[in-house]
């Protein structure tokens, strides 16, 4: 039977529009989480990532985290997931992609939308180590990374249960809406590269010659921070290559764990276009998709209390499936 949420989503009030729901939420959710250990996951190629986690009693669920593009454990909606599975009684890991935990990685490359290969070797370990239901909440680009693993890994998936919030289905599309006219497209774009040169230039002087520091500086969108950055770092022939190995949208079908996509058709980063109209074909997808919520917002309540609706019906859906 397809999930269906524990209420209808209702924006709060005076939050209506897809950029006050994008906005609002990522100012107001907690900044802070239950107590976090830190520790450092070694991969297989030599460099490492950081992971910020608590435990729960032996044979509880363990939920594994992604967070989106420039986010970090840190991040709002992490902290608002991390919490909901604490009261739960379950344990979890929120996952920093290499470049996002607060350290300068050992190696040249960083982290992209498909790339699944940490998140894979963080979940094989996790799944090695504890007892219980292991569960994966992926958020914006981290859900398209959490797809794209469950696409590749298929029946071998290392998790029993899954939600992607807000994933990007189709990356190209995706990018053109964020470099896409507007104050508002101008704020998201700028917000991202702000950090994302940054952390390149550093990886620049790091290892000279990595990739054009000239089209670096140039880059003013998305697409061409990477056509400059990250499809040469990562092996891709340019962002359209990139666009289209990564993007998740295409390979659902091949999806073999009870997953949840919930989605916003007022997405001002992730076209309604590009959101799955039909996945009744694979059974294991449950499709949940609301009018209005904006990107990885779903604030509903009230604006001076907010209730985090998205946070709230991932933990439903996943508690469900014990």
């Amino acid at each position: 039977m397809s999930f269906q949420p524990t209420e209808p989503f209702a924006p709060a009030r005076f939050l209506a529009s897809p950029h006050a729901q994008t906005i609002y939420a990522s100012l107001v959710r907690p900044t802070h989480a239950p107590p976090l250990k830190r520790e450092r996951w070694e991969l297989p190629d030599g460099d490492f990532v950081n992971l910020d986690s608590f435990d729960g009693p032996p044979g509880a669920p363990h939920l594994v985290a992604l967070h989106g593009l420039e986010g970090s454990s840190r991040s709002g909606y992490m902290n608002v997931t991390l919490t909901g599975a604490q009261q739960l009684g379950w344990g979890a890991t929120a996952l920093n992609f290499r470049s996002c935990g607060g350290e300068t990685n050992r190696l040249a490359r960083s982290y992209h939308s498909g790339d699944i290969e940490d998140a894979l070797s963080v979940m094989r370990h996790l799944r090695q180590r504890h007892t219980g239901p292991l569960y994966a909440v992926g958020f914006s680009l981290g859900a398209n990374v959490l797809l794209r693993l469950l696409e590749d890994t298929g029946d071998d998936a290392p998790v029993d249960a899954a939600a992607a919030v807000s994933a990007p289905y189709d990356l190209s599309i995706c990018s053109k809406a964020i470099d896409g006219p507007g104050p508002f497209q101008k704020l998201y774009r700028d917000r991202f590269l702000r950090t994302l040169k940054q952390k390149a230039r550093e990886k620049l002087r790091l290892f000279p010659g990595a990739f054009d520091g000239e089209a670096l500086e140039r880059a003013l969108t998305l697409r061409a921070f990477d056509d400059a950055v990250t499809a040469p770092l990562h092996g891709f022939r340019d962002a359209a290559h990139y666009y289209e190995v990564s993007s998740s949208g295409p390979q659902l079908h091949a999806i073999r764990r009870p997953t949840l996509l919930l989605s916003a058709e007022d997405d001002p980063i992730i076209p309604a276009s590009t959101i799955p109209k039909d996945v009744s074909g694979n059974p294991h997808l449950h499709r949940v998709v609301t009018a209005q919520g904006g990107h990885v917002g779903f604030v509903a309540g009230g604006a001076l209390t907010p209730r985090f609706w998205g946070e709230a019906q991932v933990l439903a859906f996943l508690s469900a499936r014990k």
